[in-house]
Formats: structure tokens, C-alpha cells, sequence
């Protein structure tokens, strides 16, 4: 029974994960009325929901002990229990701000608990097959969605509970109505996510699924055309996310896909054929707008900040402690904006608390020196600049265990293996594991497929 409500919990939270932001924006105005802050209470729904999972696993964990008796730690329990302790005595011997810590720990090892916890309960059959099937329906939806935001007015938006502003993050106010790339027009689909990016990765697990599926459908054409029509729906909402880190992430687990599904000759006229496509997909953004791809401004902050986390790791070796860095720390902070020295920054006096600099001189507001988030658009950095460089270190190697793990758990390629490989290769472009919809989900996930050994 207890399995039974755990199972049916978790599909319940991986389909809501991803409409989480929406949910929360539209249930804030109705509560408080427009202009209002996303709700603490409403957006803790999902970590209430997931610690409940997590109880619910613990006490079968323990209910099976109590015959087993035996309980063992492998290589990830303890990468990801080094980690934690790492984190907690860092933070110690730091800047002992616990409130900070917890949403430091939030972002970064909470998702791990639920791996290390999950993969001792036990999963159903089919629970993998049904995970799919939610995920599948829950990307129709999104893709939906997100292609329909792209024609909808800015009332629209307003009239749900998003902010006024777009392109921005204020901590204490709505989420921005939409984004839209720099020094452009063109807006980017974020369907019902926080942002754009966290869309497009989200995207790449039922992608991922579809990939897998697609190969085991040899010889039932109505069903593979099926699928393959929502690889391209999928995609083309992928694609008007303009995350050029989802679509590198996409197209490294298509060519693994490919890799391992077709003979070598096949595979390397399909990879001819996959990089002619993305020669088109690119001229196709460029006829759109030259600056579509290019997006200097934000091209620029991808390569100074994680060169400024790297300095920040070799100054401070044994790390700052939790939440000094990424999403936590973009929760405690101002809005800061970073624009080149030859920009105008007028446009910035509509917003008189939004922090603006030009180049390293903060020129609004006037009467204090602002606080900035450290993003090091890197979560490999973002955990050396919390955790050090031992904390680095460990980070690293527990993604190429469970790759491994899971490159060896199956003997044909498993959509976990591609999705997880894919928000890896993201994360070295973005913070890619701060969004609850991938992260819990792919731990999630995860744990099911690579189980904890701890039984004879």
C-alpha cells in the first residue's frame, strides 16, 4: 500500500513539476492580487511533496531492514554523503548564515537526498513505462502552450499574475511576463517555466524518450511516425527557446542515439545529415536576426563569469559555504544588469531598484553600492566556488559514476542515461540542475534505474 500511494505521488509531482511556475504566479494573484511576489507557502508545494515521497520510502526502507538487516553504501551514496558533509563544514567555517545554507541546500543536495533515499525503495514493473507516458503528455502540453505564448499579447500575461517587466528577475516581485533575446525583439518561449533556459532542458527528457522509443518501433510505421511527430512539435518548441545550451545538450544525446542504434556507415551519413540540419536550423535564426544567435551581451557574461568563479576558487580554495553562489544566491540579492561601456543605460530609469553597470561602474541607483548574485553560468563552478575544489572534485566524479552506472545497468541505451548526459553537458553553460522540474525528475528517475545493491 505504502508503495503504491509513493508510486502514484511521484507521477502526480513529475507531471506538475513542469506547469510549477504558472500554477504558482496564477494562485498568487488570486490569493494576494497582482504585483505580489510568488507566494513562499504556494511555492514550497513541490519540496512538501517530494519530502512527503521521501517519508513515505523511509519507512519501507526501514520496514525492509528490519528482515534484510543489511544495508550497504556504494560509490554515489558516498560521493553524494561527502558532498553534504563537505557543504554543512564549509558553511561552518564560513559565513554561517543557515538561513542561506537552507536554500543553498535546496537547490544543491536536495535532489541528491531523494536519489540517495529512492534508489532503496522499491519501483514497480512499469513504473518507468507510466513516467513516460506522463512525460510525454506533460511535453505536448508545454510545447503547446509555449508555441501559443508566442502570439498572445502582454495583457495576457499581466492578466495571469506575471510582472510587468520582461527579461528580468526581481526577487521580491512576479515573474517576468516573458523574455526576449537581447538587443532584439524576438521573444523566447518559456511556456510555464520560470525562464526560457529552464524550458528548454526540461524539453530534453521527453526528447529523450522519444528517441529511445523511436528505435524500438521497427516495422510499426503509424506508431513511429507518431512519435517522430512530436520529436519535431518538441523541437520546434525547443528551438524557439533560443537555449543554445538545450540544443548543444540535444544534439549530444541525438548522436549518442544514433551512435548506438544504427550501424557505423548509417551513423555517420545520419551525423552528415544531423549537422546539415543544424547548418539550416543556424541560417534559419540568423535570417531571422543576425543577433538571434550571436547575443553578444549574454555570450560575453558565459565567459566571464565562469572565469571569474575559476578566480574565485583558486582565491578561496576550501570554498564560501552554501548558497554563496547560483540560484540561492540570486534569491537573497538585487537585480543587477551588466552592460558594455558603450551601451545606454536610459532605458533602465523606468526600473528605479533594477542595479545597473556599465562595464564595472554601477551607474543606478545612486544611493548605495548594490548586491550582486554570483552566477558562474557553470554548476560544476557554481559547486567549487560553494564546496572548493575537493567539493568540485566530488561533484564530478558522481555524474561519471552514474553515467557509467547507467551506461552499464542497460544493454541498449536507456532515455535516463541520454537525458542525464545531456542536463550534464549543460551544466557546463548554465546553471542546468536549479530547476526542480529537471532536477527532482531526473533524480528521480534516476534512482529507479540504478538501484541500491543493499539486498542479499
Amino acid at each position: 500500500m505504502l508503495q503504491r500511494l509513493r508510486e502514484r505521488l511521484t507521477l502526480i509531482l513529475i507531471a506538475l513539476l513542469p506547469l510549477h511556475a504558472l500554477l504558482v504566479t496564477v494562485g498568487t494573484k488570486l490569493i494576494a492580487g497582482p504585483g505580489h511576489a510568488p507566494l513562499t507557502a504556494l511555492a514550497l508545494w513541490k519540496e512538501g511533496v517530494l519530502v512527503f515521497i521521501l517519508a513515505l520510502a523511509m519507512v519501507e526502507v526501514a520496514l525492509s531492514l528490519r528482515r534484510a538487516s543489511s544495508f550497504r553504501l556504494d560509490v554515489m551514496d558516498l560521493l553524494i554523503l561527502a558532498l553534504i558533509i563537505l557543504g554543512i563544514v564549509v558553511t561552518a567555517f564560513t559565513h554561517q548564515d543557515w538561513k542561506l545554507a537552507v536554500l543553498g541546500f535546496k537547490y544543491d543536495f536536495l535532489p541528491l537526498v531523494a536519489f540517495f533515499v529512492l534508489r532503496r525503495a522499491t519501483w514497480s514493473e512499469g513504473f518507468l513505462d507510466t513516467a513516460c507516458k506522463v512525460l510525454l503528455a506533460a511535453g505536448a502540453v508545454t510545447a503547446a502552450y509555449g508555441l501559443t505564448t508566442l502570439l498572445l499579447p502582454r495583457e495576457f500575461f499581466l492578466w495571469l499574475g506575471y510582472g510587468d517587466a520582461h527579461s528580468l528577475y526581481f526577487p521580491d516581485q512576479p515573474l517576468a511576463s516573458f523574455q526576449l533575446i537581447a538587443e532584439t525583439g524576438i521573444r523566447r518561449i518559456q511556456s510555464t517555466f520560470s525562464g526560457p533556459n529552464q524550458f528548454g532542458l526540461w524539453l530534453l527528457i521527453p526528447l529523450a524518450i522519444i528517441l529511445t522509443q523511436l528505435k524500438n518501433l521497427k516495422g510499426r510505421h503509424t506508431s513511429s511516425l507518431r512519435l517522430f511527430g512530436l520529436f519535431v512539435f518538441l523541437g520546434g518548441a525547443l528551438f524557439f527557446s533560443f537555449s543554445r545550451s538545450a540544443w548543444i545538450g540535444a544534439a549530444v544525446m541525438t548522436l549518442v542515439a544514433l551512435h548506438g542504434a544504427l550501424p557505423r556507415r548509417i551513423f555517420w551519413r545520419s551525423f552528415a545529415a544531423l549537422m546539415l540540419v543544424g547548418v539550416v536550423v543556424a541560417a534559419a535564426g540568423i535570417a531571422l536576426s543576425p543577433k538571434a544567435l550571436g547575443r553578444l551581451s549574454s555570450s560575453r557574461g558565459h565567459l566571464t563569469r565562469p572565469l571569474e568563479a575559476v578566480h574565485v576558487i583558486i582565491a578561496h580554495p576550501f570554498g564560501l559555504g552554501l548558497g554563496t553562489a547560483g540560484p540561492a544566491s540570486n534569491r537573497v540579492s538585487e537585480t543587477c544588469v551588466m552592460l558594455r561601456p558603450q551601451d545606454d543605460p536610459a532605458w533602465a530609469k523606468s526600473q528605479p531598484t533594477l542595479c545597473v553597470f556599465l562595464g564595472t561602474t554601477q551607474v543606478q541607483p545612486a544611493d548605495h553600492i548594490c548586491r550582486c548574485p554570483f552566477h558562474p553560468e557553470n554548476w560544476y563552478l557554481q559547486i567549487g566556488v560553494e564546496f572548493g575544489v575537493l567539493g568540485f572534485i566530488l561533484f564530478i566524479a558522481l555524474v561519471i559514476v552514474i553515467l557509467r552506472r547507467l551506461g552499464k545497468e542497460h544493454t541498449d541505451i536507456s532515455f535516463i542515461f541520454l537525458a542525464f548526459l545531456a542536463i550534464s553537458i549543460a551544466a557546463f553553460f548554465l546553471h542546468a540542475w536549479e530547476d526542480a522540474a529537471i532536477a527532482s525528475t531526473l533524480w528521480i528517475l534516476t534512482a529507479v534505474s540504478v538501484p541500491a545493491r543493499d539486498r542479499e
